[in-house]
């Protein structure tokens, strides 16, 4: 698997798990859940994908898991904010 297809998985991974973060409150045991649980699943992924721990892959796969955080905080919000549906 190329990284640019690790990191959408990544990121995509992520984006429930942000959801969920931004609706418990901040520095709590399922705030800490919500930023930690991915990480062996992204540590499996790696090693399966055949990539294992490149330099380079670091800073991309560390966006990717950020970015999707950020991401599944932001709709959260958006659907509290635009709750018509």
């Amino acid at each position: 698997m190329p990284l640019t297809e690790l990191a959408l998985v990544v990121f995509l991974l992520n984006i429930p798990f942000g959801y969920w973060r931004t609706s418990v409150p901040k520095y709590s045991w399922r705030w800490a859940l919500a930023i930690h649980l991915p990480i062996p699943v992204v540590v499996l992924l790696r090693i399966l994908s055949g990539i294992g721990f490149m330099p380079v892959s670091y800073p991309v796969l560390v966006g990717a898991f950020f970015l999707g955080q950020f991401t599944g905080g932001r709709l959260k919000l958006w659907r509290l904010n635009n709750d018509s549906w």
